[in-house]
């Protein structure tokens, strides 16, 4: 949390009387917001609030820290008001990173929307699976895919994907189709694993409403999408992936998905930000990135 949003929190804590009420007006876990106190405290070496199992107040530095913040966050408030015709037509250079899949299937196809709403600003879009430090890299934004590990960045949830099994005609007319997850042992996969780190990933279920993990053998392993649905495509094994990934090889049938009835757990799709308050050219990419995968996915932004 940068130093605004802590003195936004402190400045609430104190007129609420309640670090579980001002959380929940922020939009941040109870915990988050302790922990960011705390930090605030001893980067000022003070104590500046009283905590009772009723309420919370002030210390006297407290007090007076309390007036300099409403202060200093009123000067702030009016400093933003008369940049607000720039919010209206940002401008600049937005750097976002996201899988191919996610540029090619959801976000490319309709730029040209982006574009006409927003002709000031550049957008330079990198797509890979390898996980990049937004900060060091100077990264305005990311859209990730799974379960989040860097708990510093700001996440916004867009949406759900699904993940189907499939196969090429000519590695099911040689091998078979498998009609439950149990006979995935009789088969072999294209393995994937991630380019920064060294794990590997195996194809999930719901059985019986509980995941399960199958390790299935296989003699190739990749580490970039493409790679991996070519070599489906070439008969090179059995790969689960998310839908929007082989949308084209599906419709076209170079590939055919298997075990249709054994659904994969969904992944949750999330736009990962710096900062809660990213200035208007990267908001303004947020806001439409979002309603496009509400649009995409069928839920709501």
């Amino acid at each position: 949390m940068d130093r605004f949003d802590s003195l936004h929190l402190f400045v609430r804590i104190v007129e609420l009387g309640s670090f579980t009420r001002a959380a929940a007006e922020l939009d941040l876990p109870r915990a988050t917001a302790t922990h960011a106190i705390k930090q605030l405290e001893a980067r000022l070496g003070s104590r500046l609030l009283e905590r009772t199992t009723r309420q919370v107040r002030p210390t006297d530095d407290g007090q007076r820290f309390y007036e300099r913040c409403v202060h200093l966050l009123a000067e702030l408030e009016e400093a933003e008001g008369a940049l607000r015709h720039v919010a209206a037509q940002p401008r600049g250079r937005v750097r976002v990173e996201m899988h191919g899949s996610h540029a090619v299937q959801v976000v490319l196809p309709r730029l040209h929307d982006f574009h006409a709403r927003y002709p000031d600003i550049e957008l330079v879009i990198g797509s890979g699976d390898r996980l990049v430090d937004l900060v060091r890299e100077g990264v305005d934004c990311a859209l990730r895919s799974g379960s989040l590990r860097d708990s510093s960045l700001v996440a916004r949830r867009v949406g759900t994907v699904h993940e189907v099994v499939c196969a090429s005609p000519a590695y099911l007319a040689a091998h078979g189709t498998p009609t439950h997850p149990g006979q995935l042992s009789q088969h072999r996969a294209v393995g994937f694993f991630a380019a920064n780190h060294d794990i590997d990933y195996p194809f999930a279920f719901l059985v019986e409403g509980k995941e399960q993990r199958f390790d299935l053998g296989g003699w190739l392993k990749v580490n970039e999408t493409r790679n991996y649905v070519a070599a489906a495509v070439h008969g090179l094994g059995l790969i689960q992936i998310p839908r929007i990934g082989v949308v084209d090889e599906l419709a076209s049938g170079t590939l055919v998905q298997v075990l249709a009835d054994w659904p994969a757990p969904p992944i949750p799709v999330h736009l990962l930000l710096p900062s809660r308050r990213p200035p208007p050219r990267v908001r303004a990419f947020v806001d439409w990135v979002r309603q496009v995968y509400a649009d995409t996915l069928g839920e709501p932004a």
